[in-house]
C-alpha cells in the first residue's frame, strides 16, 4: 500500500513539472513573439522616421564641371536617403580658378571651411595639412581602390590627405589636322619648333593660341619650361633653392621657349580667358596652346570634331629637354572642423564608388585614377602615355606655396612689357626664399 502511494505520488510529481515545463515554454514563445514584434515595430518607426537633414558645403574650383558634379551629386543624395534615411543637401561653391585658391583660404583661416574643398595635390598639400585644414583619410574605403603611384601623390607623413580626381600626363595642345596637313610632326627642339612655327606663318595660320585674360593660364608656360629645363639641365635647382643657394638665373633658358610663344601668338590676349580660348582653339584660330587636356571637355563642346595632340614643349636643342609632366593635381579633401563628417565621407567615397564612379570619370574625361575606372581612354590620354613610355617625362616640380601664383601675374606683366627677365627673376627669387622661411 505505503509502496503504491508513493509511486502515485511520484507520477503527480512528473505530471505538476511537465506542466510548468510547458507552461515556461508558453510564456517564453509569448515574450520572444513579443520581441519580435517590438522589433518589427521599431524598424517600421525607424523607416516611417522623418529623415535627418544634414547639409555639406562643398568648395570646387573648376564651374566648366558644374553640370556634371550637380548631377553625380543628385546620386549621392538619392543614396543616402535610400539607405540612410539621411535627407542631404549641398551648398555647392564654384568660383573661377582665379579666385578660388583666395577665397578657400580665407575661408580656412577664419574658420569658415567647408566640408570638401579641392586642393592642388603638389602646391597645397604640405601647407595645407601643417595648417590643420586636412582630415586623415587613411582607411576609408576608396584608398583600397587607387592606383598606388596615385595614392602616394595624395599622401603626406604617412596619411593619405586627399582623394585624387585630375592625375595627369599633360604637354601643350595641338590641332592634328593642321599638323598633318601640313606635314609636320610634334618638334623635340627649339629649332624644329621654329622651322614648324615658319611653315604655320606661310599657311596663314597663328602658331600659339594666347589666352591671358586669367593669369593661371600663362603661368603654364613657365611651368612646362621650368619642369624642362629642371629635369634636363639643372637637376638641383629645387634642393638649391629650398637651401637658399640657388636662383631663378640658373634656370633662365625658360625662357626661350616662353619668348618663342608669346612672340607667334594671336592677338588681343587679355581680352581671351579660358572659355573664349577653348572655342577658339577648337574652331581653328591657331595651331598651339599651351594648355592642358583637362580643357579637354570644353573644346569638343565647341567642336566635337576636334583631334586634340598633346606634345611635349621643347625648352632647348637637347631632345631630352621636351618632357610630360606627370602630376596630380585637382583633389578633394575633407575638413577636419566639418559638423557633419561622416556623410562628408560618405560623398567622399562615394566619388570613387565602385559602381558610378567610371562614368562620372569619363564625362570628365579625367584619367582613370582608380581600379574601377574601366572606360576607354582619349587619344591624347594616350599619345601622352606614349611619351611617358618613352622615358620623356617627369614628375611635377614641388614649389612652394604662392611661387605659382607669383609666377601667373608676372607673366602676365611680362607679355604687357612692364616687368623684364630680371625683374621676374629677382621677384621669384625673393618670394622663394619668403615661402621657406615661413615654413621653417
Amino acid at each position: 500500500m505505503k509502496k503504491a502511494l508513493y509511486l502515485l505520488m511520484i507520477v503527480v510529481l512528473m505530471v505538476t513539472a511537465a506542466a510548468g515545463c510547458g507552461s515556461n515554454n508558453q510564456a517564453n514563445n509569448e515574450t520572444n513573439q513579443s520581441s519580435q514584434n517590438n522589433n518589427q515595430t521599431a524598424n517600421e518607426n525607424e523607416k516611417d522616421a522623418p529623415p535627418q537633414k544634414v547639409e555639406l558645403k562643398v568648395f570646387m574650383s573648376f564651374p566648366r564641371f558644374q553640370e556634371q558634379f550637380e548631377s553625380y551629386f543628385e546620386q549621392f543624395k538619392a543614396k543616402q536617403l535610400a539607405e540612410k534615411n539621411i535627407d542631404v543637401s549641398i551648398k555647392l561653391e564654384m568660383p573661377n580658378s582665379e579666385q578660388a585658391e583666395q577665397i578657400l583660404q580665407t575661408r580656412l583661416a577664419s574658420n569658415d571651411a567647408p566640408d570638401i574643398f579641392t586642393l592642388h595635390a603638389i602646391a597645397d598639400i604640405p601647407t595645407f595639412y601643417k595648417a590643420g585644414y586636412l582630415e586623415d583619410l587613411s582607411g576609408q574605403p576608396f584608398t583600397d581602390n587607387v592606383y598606388e603611384s596615385v595614392l602616394e601623390t595624395v599622401t603626406y607623413d604617412g596619411q593619405v590627405v586627399a582623394l585624387p580626381l585630375e592625375s595627369l600626363s599633360w604637354g601643350y595642345l595641338y590641332n592634328k589636322k593642321i599638323f598633318n596637313d601640313l606635314g609636320i610632326t610634334p618638334p623635340q627642339t627649339l629649332t624644329e619648333m621654329n622651322a614648324a612655327i615658319e611653315k604655320l606663318n606661310e599657311a596663314n595660320i597663328d602658331p600659339f593660341l594666347l589666352a591671358f585674360q586669367e593669369s593661371w593660364i600663362p603661368q603654364l608656360m613657365m611651368a612646362l619650361s621650368l619642369g624642362g629645363v629642371v629635369n634636363s639641365e639643372q637637376p638641383d635647382f629645387i634642393e638649391n633653392m629650398n637651401s637658399g643657394q640657388g636662383s631663378y638665373a640658373d634656370v633662365k633658358n625658360v625662357f626661350n621657349i616662353i619668348d618663342l610663344i608669346m612672340a607667334n601668338g594671336t592677338d588681343k590676349p587679355f581680352e581671351v580667358g579660358s572659355a573664349a580660348g577653348a572655342a577658339d582653339f577648337a574652331n581653328g584660330k591657331a595651331a598651339m596652346w599651351v594648355q592642358g587636356p583637362w580643357m579637354a571637355e570644353s573644346i569638343l563642346t565647341a567642336n566635337p570634331d576636334m583631334e586634340i595632340g598633346v606634345a611635349p614643349l621643347p625648352v632647348s636643342e637637347d631632345p631630352a629637354g621636351a618632357m610630360i609632366n606627370l602630376a596630380t593635381s585637382t583633389s578633394l579633401a575633407v575638413s577636419p572642423t566639418s559638423e557633419n563628417k561622416e556623410v562628408a565621407m560618405d560623398l567622399i567615397n562615394y566619388i570613387l564608388d565602385e559602381q558610378d564612379s567610371s562614368k562620372l570619370f569619363e564625362q570628365l574625361k579625367f584619367n582613370p585614377v582608380a581600379t574601377m575606372h574601366n572606360y576607354e581612354t582619349f587619344p591624347w590620354v594616350t599619345e601622352a602615355s606614349d611619351y611617358v613610355s618613352q622615358g620623356k617625362a617627369y614628375l611635377d616640380l614641388s614649389l612652394p606655396g604662392g611661387i605659382t601664383d607669383e609666377t601667373a601675374k608676372l607673366l602676365q606683366s611680362y607679355y604687357a612689357e612692364d616687368v623684364s627677365k630680371e625683374d621676374i627673376i629677382k621677384t621669384l627669387d625673393k618670394a622663394w626664399a619668403n615661402a621657406v622661411k615661413s615654413n621653417q
